[in-house]
């Protein structure tokens, strides 16, 4: 089964900013956009707009905005790490905030990484590489999360 990567992203410009840097790096992982809160827990829950999918069939890398309608991001990672069969899920924020509160907040909720976008698109696009490196190629997970 190919791997696949959870965008939760409302912002269009950074949602194909980051799709094509996962691209451009060699990245070749199928790519879900969410685009609220509430969107990504019904893609991972396998209800709503995303009801005939597999619920067991879980992405590889949520990679997870804060600033989100419906749902804030924060929220959807705390509900991520209350479900049993999430709860090891691998969640990357990738958000603009700088607030030291969202930082830690999302390190005390469970987040494997808080990473800031670059502004900038060749910063932008090796910071996508390093992700998707080290999160789909490298990182070893447990076998009851995968």
């Amino acid at each position: 089964m190919k791997k696949l990567i959870l965008l939760v992203e409302d912002n269009s410009s950074d949602e194909k900013l980051t799709v094509l840097a996962l691209e451009e790096c060699g990245i070749a992982n199928d790519v879900v956009v969410a685009r609220d809160g509430a969107a990504a827990l019904d893609f991972l829950a396998a209800t709503g707009a995303y009801s005939d999918r597999d619920p067991n069939e879980l992405p590889t890398l949520v990679l997870l905005d804060l600033k989100l309608p419906k749902i804030d991001g924060l929220d959807v990672l705390r509900r991520i790490r209350a479900d049993e069969r999430t709860r090891l899920l691998p969640v990357v924020i990738l958000t603009s905030s700088k607030e030291d509160e969202d930082v830690l907040q999302g390190y005390e909720l469970g987040a494997n990484a808080y990473v800031r976008k670059p502004v900038d698109f060749v910063e932008f696009a090796a910071a996508a590489k390093t992700l998707g490196l080290f999160w789909l190629l490298l990182n070893e997970l447990p076998r009851s999360a995968l």
